[in-house]
């Protein structure tokens, strides 16, 4: 009997393009609802950020996925390097965090058996969504695309209400985690 089949992405990792990501938690669960989660999703772009040389222009934490918005500043950078960088840190943490506070119902729950081995999937499997950009004249749409997320989806009447994404960045230079500047 043939399993499911896998759905395909395809990178173009090509030098000077920016990229807006999309990525999900398993089942597409409300795993980012609480500020801890959110906290390491920060971090973890800022490690990136920095460990592989990667412009940050935009970004939001929704309670189930985030939208980011990025530049790779090296030339021979890898999509799937940079999501994996993304979404490693997170999945650590919050493995870490259910040992240490014994919750076990979630530790089931996000334990999955994969090519006969057992791991941890914090993250939908596979590398999301990736679209290339590469004209200067998207790149303000997909920003206000991604700041507009909480506004659609009702948890916000303004984006510069939502705490977690770079909106509050671009208006006043405040928020969790400043920006780069926007090149293309």
């Amino acid at each position: 009997m043939a399993g499911r089949p896998r759905k395909e992405r395809h990178a173009w990792n090509e030098p000077g393009h920016a990229h807006f990501f999309t990525y999900s938690c398993a089942h597409r669960w409300p795993l980012l609802s609480s500020d801890r989660t959110r906290r390491w999703v920060i971090d973890a772009l800022e490690e990136t950020r920095h460990r592989l040389e990667v412009a940050l222009w935009a970004y939001v934490i929704m309670p189930e996925h985030v939208h980011l918005l990025c530049l790779p500043r090296r030339t021979d950078y890898r999509c799937e390097s940079i999501l994996g960088s993304l979404k490693r840190g997170v999945s650590g943490h919050a493995k870490q965090h259910l040992v240490a506070t014994g919750n076990r119902e979630w530790l089931e729950r996000l334990t999955v058996t994969h090519s006969h081995r057992v791991v941890f999937r914090f993250w939908q499997p596979g590398g999301g969504y990736d679209r290339n950009v590469w004209q200067n004249r998207s790149v303000p749409q997909l920003i206000d695309y991604i700041h507009g997320n909480p506004v659609r989806r009702e948890l916000v009447r303004d984006p510069l209400e939502w705490p977690w994404s770079s909106a509050r960045f671009w208006e006043d230079g405040s928020g969790p985690l400043k920006m780069d500047p926007l090149e293309l």
